[in-house]
């Protein structure tokens, strides 16, 4: 039920299978908190934490696993994916998890949801048939969207990119619900905190070497150690700096390795903006939420590794635009990374080209989108 205080409650739906949703949610709230301060309060629900039911609970922590298995995962992704498939499925679900969603429903009084996962979009519409309380959907895949994303239900659907609203539209969504504003990312990334010379000095990395960030997502996937290694041993002239993520395992590997290139190892990191508005390159998997950050730091990208489905999208959105190359294999990242190195000007083209695809207003955008709702619930 709507809640009856004056300022209006949104209720973010993510979970943590992949570090970008929270960040979606989190990036969306900032921005909230920013441009229109005081006017809304948020919460953050992880619906496969807190109400599915076995073994759908287990989701968050099994994510990391799922990654391993690549081929598995595309099976299931391709099996669900389509208009007719991904109906069917809900509907042999639905009586399974309709308790939970009607305990969501009741324990979370809100003037809006806002979802920026696939999967609870259609239960809890499902449960709202009876219930005015406005629903919006922010698209958190760039281009390779399963259609768990989309439903004619929802008050407006907001999406990072022109394929990903094309989509949409083949499912039917009316056109004037649905919107591009681009993939929601850490207000930071629009105002750095400082110039690149004044990062690095900060991060002490040093100012004559280019400087290649190796990121591996949220949960540390993909064979970034292979990768950090064959760098290494190609002696290029660069300074490496890996986010591990949570893989305390790779960390350590890292960590305890003999590397002769310089290096830092981190974690999990919360300073992103930073990093990129101080590195020079970026090597990465195909996250959207990665990808579009590096788009408004103006890297020139070197995908190394997706997540079959959802990220297949992203390695064609970023090669054909020119913002980067697929590099799946070690050699190909080493191979890269020296033309660029002994060709700064393609190099510089590469990331003049990644800065033009950015959108650094989205979550903006997004917040702006969310007022308009709040404050009048019938659009």
């Amino acid at each position: 039920m709507p809640r009856s205080n004056k300022i209006p409650h949104i209720v973010f739906l993510f979970s943590d299978t992949g570090g970008g949703h929270r960040s979606a949610s989190q990036a969306i709230i900032e921005a909230l908190e920013i441009y229109y301060p005081n006017q809304v309060t948020t919460e953050m629900v992880d619906f496969f934490v807190e109400y599915a039911p076995p073994p759908f609970d287990l989701a968050p922590a099994t994510y990391a696993q799922m990654g391993q298995v690549p081929e598995l995962w595309k099976l299931g992704y391709k099996l669900s994916d389509g208009k007719h498939r991904s109906k069917f499925i809900q509907e042999v679900l639905w009586p399974y998890i309709r308790k939970s969603t009607a305990n969501l429903l009741q324990e979370h009084p809100c003037d809006l949801f806002l979802s920026v996962h696939p999967i609870v979009n259609t239960p809890i519409l499902r449960a709202l048939e009876e219930n005015p309380i406005p629903y919006m959907i922010v698209i958190t895949d760039m281009v390779t969207t399963h259609a768990f994303w989309y439903s004619k239900r929802a008050n407006l659907t907001l999406t990072p990119t022109e394929e990903a609203r094309d989509r949409g539209l083949e499912f039917g969504l009316n056109p004037d619900r649905i919107k591009v504003v681009g993939q929601p990312i850490a207000d930071q990334f629009r105002r750095p905190s400082a110039t690149k010379s004044e990062l690095r000095k900060k991060f002490g990395w040093p100012e004559d070497l280019p400087v290649v960030l190796m990121a591996s997502g949220g949960e540390g996937m993909g064979p970034i150690e292979d990768t950090v290694r064959a760098v290494d041993a190609a002696g290029l002239d660069l300074m490496m700096v890996v986010i591990a993520g949570r893989n305390q395992s790779l960390k350590q590997n890292l960590e305890d390795a003999v590397l002769q290139t310089p290096n830092e190892v981190l974690g999990f990191v919360e300073n992103m903006p930073d990093l990129m508005n101080a590195a020079d390159i970026i090597v990465t998997k195909a996250g959207p939420g990665t990808v579009s950050e590096a788009f408004v730091a103006g890297l020139p990208i070197i995908l190394y590794s997706r997540m079959p489905g959802q990220e297949d999208g992203n390695i064609d959105y970023v090669v054909d635009k020119g913002a980067g190359v697929w590099a799946p294999c070690s050699k190909d990242v080493v191979e890269t990374l020296q033309q660029w190195l002994e060709d700064p000007s393609e190099r510089q083209r590469v990331a003049a080209v990644s800065k033009s695809l950015a959108r650094p207003d989205a979550s903006m955008d997004i917040a702006g989108e969310i007022i308009k709702i709040v404050n009048n619930p019938q659009i």
